[in-house]
């Protein structure tokens, strides 16, 4: 059916409306007796003000919208249609006055309300008719569920959930006593969140929905865990920046995850400062197939570099990558390289073929049991050799600035892994303070959300399978950073820094990994009777407690709040000639590697000896 016969119906109706609105006028005017001196007026009026009412509406625009979805900016298109129509009737007033014919002066006043009631009032009620038809019949028979928080994200998804064949909301609760009692949508605030068991009780739901994109973790833990003690299972929306962006709805509702109960403040960055030192620049990322560097290239491409160079020594993470590039941002020109960051003759040509001015060093051996055993030396030549000549090419080739990519775990270290990444940051230091014109810089993380092979992937795996789940030590605790939000800080801490800095990502408080476990346990609909948690003991390399960042000495505060500055380390002068020539020696024994790593690293104390 064409657009044009779809608005003959409504373009009807409003011309009924001038009728109504005329014709109610003198009514209302001579309760319901016209005398007949004002009848030729209002015969007059019914023929001749219908085409300019109808041209009123069409250029108020009223026939590009739906009656299904009509709303505010429809509602300013009758008002617009009602103030053109009504100017109209003004002029037929002043112009039959001037021919001495009367017209009553209050159908001034009445005219505009009576069309206003009848156009705006016709298709408010044609759409509670409709939505009452489509889907008051499925929403009042979807699962009952309770709305934890009553802010703007719970206002919006309440309207959403109004077409929900599968939800109905049967109640609301939130922490501000200002709310209770008050309704959102015809849904009232019940309560607090400590009430909520109670309150799924009352109303006789069992799912919760989480309507607090902007909270903490520790607010969304608090919530999750009191649906969980009373049996509910527990669900979350989008965050309200990426619904008001239009990345997704705020109706995308999705079991909530262990991430979600992890997440920090969210991170603000400045745009600005960061696509100053990477739009137009060609951009290498070593490591660019692991967990951090190719977040740290999905970010780098929202800046629009000239060129981004993918380097890596797995062909698959690689190609991995360089597809879901080609697919979400096929506008950025990707360069894809394999090779090894111990290969200096690699590296040599990858600089001066496509001279990147920025450096991204994320290549680097991180898994310290992995390391500890049978592949110490190999985590020497490529977290330290590594750094060294990707360190030294971008020097010579004239880049503008390298950023390593270090952990929170380089303070007193106790692995192989962590030793060999903080003889990596001796390395940056030392190159800056050559002064070859590239700015040398260090970023420290602590343990990332979504990495793959992570701690989170693997819990969630043992749960899966049905247990046991494997925690090394009751008493072991970990800080958390999503990986999104770990790699805008090492882009701003690029940004900012001028050189020879050790930037120290704030990570919030430590989370032990047991009540972690439970947590994702429930969160998977088991018990722990059913899924038991077993402890194995730590394992070579491994701390009970990881390091506070500020131990390595007092923190300077920088630009950014999430961003602290570690103290200067001092590197003798003759450092990289005797690293050099320890590098360049030949194969060594794990317990040989650890011998000279503790006479680098006075503070290193290896786990194996």
């Amino acid at each position: 059916m064409s657009r044009s016969v779809r608005s003959l119906p409504v373009f009807l109706f409003d011309i009924s409306g001038l009728v109504f609105a005329w014709v109610g006028g003198f009514l209302l005017r001579f309760n319901f007796d016209i005398p007949p001196n004002f009848m030729p007026a209002f015969w007059s009026g019914l023929v001749l003000l219908w085409p300019l009412h109808a041209l009123a509406c069409h250029r108020a625009g009223l026939y590009r919208e739906s009656w299904l979805f009509a709303s505010l900016p429809d509602l300013k298109r009758v008002l617009r249609a009602v103030a053109m129509s009504s100017a109209a009737v003004l002029l037929f007033y002043v112009f039959f006055r001037y021919y001495n014919q009367t017209i009553p002066r209050l159908l001034l006043a009445v005219y505009p309300m009576l069309l206003l009631l009848y156009m705006g009032g016709g298709r408010a009620a044609y759409r509670i008719w409709s939505e009452h038809r489509l889907y008051g019949g499925p929403a009042s028979a979807g699962k009952p569920v309770v709305i934890a928080g009553a802010g703007e994200g719970a206002a919006m998804l309440v309207r959403g959930l109004e077409r929900s064949a599968e939800w109905r909301v049967v109640g609301i609760v939130d922490d501000d006593p200002e709310r209770w009692g008050r309704e959102i949508s015809g849904c009232t605030v019940l309560g607090g969140l400590e009430s909520l068991p109670d309150v799924l009780k009352t109303v006789g739901a069992s799912d919760v929905i989480l309507a607090m994109p902007s909270s903490l973790g520790e607010a969304r833990g608090r919530v999750t865990d009191l649906s969980l003690a009373a049996g509910a299972h527990v669900f979350t929306v989008p965050g309200l920046d990426d619904v008001m962006a239009g990345r997704t709805a705020i109706s995308w509702i999705r079991p909530i995850e262990i991430e979600d109960l992890l997440k920090h403040e969210p991170v603000s960055i400045d745009s600005s400062q960061i696509a100053a030192i990477l739009a137009g620049k060609t951009v290498l990322v070593t490591g660019a197939g692991g967990s951090v560097g190719s977040e740290l290239c999905r970010q780098v491409a929202r800046f629009a570099p000239a060129r981004l160079i993918l380097f890596d020594q797995s062909e698959l993470a690689l190609q991995t990558l360089e597809h879901w590039l080609a697919l979400h941002l096929p506008g950025v020109q990707r360069v894809v390289l394999a090779g090894d960051v111990k290969d200096g003759e690699r590296l040599a040509e990858v600089f001066a073929c496509w001279q990147p001015q920025v450096v991204l060093h994320a290549a680097a051996y991180k898994l310290a049991a992995l390391m500890e055993v049978g592949n110490a030396w190999q985590a020497v030549r490529n977290n330290v050799l590594g750094t060294l000549r990707v360190g030294e090419c971008a020097g010579r080739f004239g880049a503008e600035r390298f950023l390593l990519i270090s952990t929170h775990k380089v303070v007193h270290p106790a692995s192989v892994a962590s030793a060999t990444q903080r003889l990596a940051e001796m390395v940056c230091t030392a190159l800056h303070r050559q002064g070859v014109g590239t700015r040398f810089e260090i970023v420290r993380l602590g343990n990332v959300l979504g990495a793959a092979g992570g701690l989170i992937p693997r819990l969630q795996g043992q749960i899966a399978r049905g247990g046991p789940v494997t925690v090394t030590h009751p008493e072991m605790a970990r800080r958390f950073i999503p990986l999104p939000e770990a790699a805008q800080l090492v882009l701003q801490a690029g940004a900012i820094g001028q050189g020879g800095e050790i930037y120290i990502v704030e990570m919030g408080e430590p989370v032990k990994i047991v009540d972690l476990v439970r947590r994702m346990i429930r969160l998977g609909g088991f018990s722990e009777e059913r899924v038991r948690i077993e402890f194995t003991g730590m394992r070579p390399g491994e701390k009970l407690l990881e390091e506070n960042p500020a131990d390595a000495g007092p923190m300077r505060p920088t630009a950014h709040q999430r961003l602290s500055l570690a103290p200067d380390t001092a590197v003798d002068d003759d450092f990289l000639p005797e690293l050099r020539r320890w590098l360049e020696g030949g194969i060594q024994s794990d317990a040989q590697a650890r011998d000279v790593l503790v006479r680098w690293l006075p503070d290193y104390q290896p786990a194996v000896s």
